[in-house]
């Protein structure tokens, strides 16, 4: 499979690179073909993509075999039907402490591993911790992973940015390596959480990377509720207040896209790159089509001037 010509990226005290672009799974395999979800892999590591994000849930089918965790499952059997190398990707999952005290972070990871039938996680991020537990108590046990070989490195996923300062002294008070990584919503009609000045001040002293994610704000962004219409996973929510931010968005978003001969969803995944501490551009898709469609935004970003920049920026600002 030919490899695309992605730029690779740090992420932060990991010590490995990761592509631009990175491959998603939330909410998505296992409502699609298995054809379907290979061709998306394969077409992902065609375009260069490395980094492939999944993480457990609960199923939403009604027609998963299990409770929980049927996501995984799906994950670990595309990867493989659709020739990706282990060796060669960067594989990130999730800790959601759901069960947690009576399941640990060992026992927690371990069970996820199984489902896919992976041996280690490259990249294990920790959702912020339940009550009860403190956070140099979750750094402890999420960075033993790390020292036990059932990790590469560790990250956090969703934290407030007060309390991922606290994750990152908690690390330099343990003597153990700081997040690698710190994945967030980041799109242009969501900025407030990445650009916290707390938020900004954890990335740098922590020297992780940005994952950007939730950039097409659930799909509004690429304009297809522009006309109302009803297809789509957001289509029940388009008289949300929060939504119709980003119906106005896409407007705006789409006339710009038509003015660079661009598409509105490539167009929206460029807006990451503006932040200097960016790693990857974390999305999802349904097709293959998407897949090159969405990687499209890394090559656009540097052929954007400045003034079109400023008027991206402006776009969903308020």
């Amino acid at each position: 499979m030919a490899a695309g010509a992605l730029e690779w990226r740090p992420l932060g005290a990991a010590g490995f690179d990761v592509s631009v672009m990175s491959l998603g799974s939330w909410r998505t395999f296992e409502r699609l073909p298995a054809e379907t979800g290979v061709a998306i892999m394969q077409a992902a590591a065609g375009e260069g993509i490395t980094f492939f994000d999944d993480a457990r849930y609960d199923d939403e089918t009604g027609t998963a075999p299990m409770r929980t965790g049927y996501s995984e499952v799906v994950f670990g059997q595309l990867f493989r039907r659709a020739g990706l190398h282990r060796d060669e990707a960067v594989v990130s999952n999730k800790l959601w402490w759901e069960f947690w005290p009576e399941q640990s972070a060992a026992a927690e990871l371990d069970a996820s591993l199984q489902r896919m039938g992976f041996d280690y996680m490259d990249v294990i991020y920790a959702n912020a911790p339940p009550e009860g537990m403190t956070v140099a108590a979750l750094v402890d046990a999420t960075a033993g992973l790390v020292t036990s070989g059932k990790a590469r490195a560790w990250a956090l996923v969703n934290w407030p940015a007060g309390l991922a300062v606290e994750a990152v002294q908690a690390a330099a008070g343990l003597g153990v390596a700081p997040p690698c990584a710190i994945q967030l919503p980041y799109s242009l009609v969501r900025r407030d959480w990445v650009e916290d000045p707390a938020m900004a001040e954890a990335l740098e002293r922590s020297g992780a990377g940005l994952i950007a994610s939730f950039c097409l704000a659930g799909g509004v962004l690429t304009g297809k509720y522009r006309s109302g219409q009803p297809a789509g996973r957001a289509a029940g929510t388009l008289d949300d207040p929060r939504v119709a931010t980003a119906l106005a968005a896409a407007d705006e978003l789409a006339a710009l896209a038509a003015r660079l001969g661009t598409a509105p969803a490539t167009l929206a995944l460029a807006f990451p790159f503006t932040h200097p501490a960016l790693a990857s551009v974390l999305f999802g898709a349904t097709s293959a089509g998407q897949v090159s469609e969405n990687c499209a935004a890394a090559s656009l970003f540097p052929r954007l001037s400045a003034e079109d920049l400023a008027e991206l920026r402006r776009i969903g600002a308020g």
